[in-house]
């Protein structure tokens, strides 16, 4: 891709997320970065608008680079409550060799910059506005690849959450187990002591009934989890 002209960016430490990373975040993260992309088109098609004159086309493109600089605030964790570089692939991604946080930042003071030459009718507007449509190709490059990352990592969540409770299904079938042989025991122990108890053997009973509905509970957590 294209060069964006950038300041000099060091690799931050990795974000510890304040809300759990659970699907509704994975979500918000991918639509906040589908939008990013559809964005930085809209951006570009609203400048040209506007240095050809087009009514309010500068007001549009200047509402869509402010709702575009508040998406990518709120994907690098700087307002809200997304959990921003939550991980080394995100990392990467915006601050190893394609430096994506530094191009998306020039890209938008680019877009700043351009939109106030064409407001202005300033000398500079055509050669601004040259450079960001110059842009909009290899920007939206780019902003796809950050969301292949996100969709990447919510999967690899989902199957992480998967395979968690395939395992904590799998657990509660043996303590059922257990539990159920217990209460066989005491059965056995009950009936060749000659008790005849009527709360021991409620209390048998219900130990068995309670291992059969955990049994049940666990095949059903089973099947969906597959």
């Amino acid at each position: 891709m294209n060069t964006l002209t950038m300041k000099g960016t060091t690799m931050p430490q990795l974000a510890t997320p304040a809300t759990e990373l659970s699907g509704d975040v994975f979500a918000a993260l991918i639509n906040l970065a589908g939008k990013r992309r559809f964005m930085s088109q809209r951006l570009v098609l609203y400048a040209v608008l506007a240095s050809l004159g087009h009514e309010g086309a500068v007001d549009t493109a200047r509402e869509t680079l402010a709702q575009f600089q508040d998406a990518h605030a709120r994907l690098m964790g700087e307002k809200g409550s997304l959990p921003g570089v939550f991980c080394e692939a995100l990392r990467q991604a915006y601050f190893g060799d394609i430096q994506g946080d530094a191009h998306i930042r020039a890209f938008m003071r680019l877009a700043d910059e351009a939109l106030g030459a064409i407001a202005g009718n300033g000398l500079a507007a055509p050669a601004l506005l040259a450079e960001l449509v110059e842009q909009g190709t290899p920007i939206l490059s780019l902003l796809g690849t950050l969301t292949l990352v996100y969709e990447e990592q919510a999967k690899r969540a989902a199957l992480a959450e998967r395979k968690t409770l395939v395992s904590t299904m799998a657990e509660m079938k043996q303590v059922s187990r257990r539990v159920r042989l217990a209460a066989l025991d005491a059965q056995m122990v009950v009936a060749r002591a000659g008790l005849r108890g009527a709360d021991v053997a409620a209390a048998t009973n219900a130990l068995t009934t309670v291992t059969g509905e955990l049994d049940a509970l666990a095949e059903r957590a089973l099947a969906t989890a597959r």
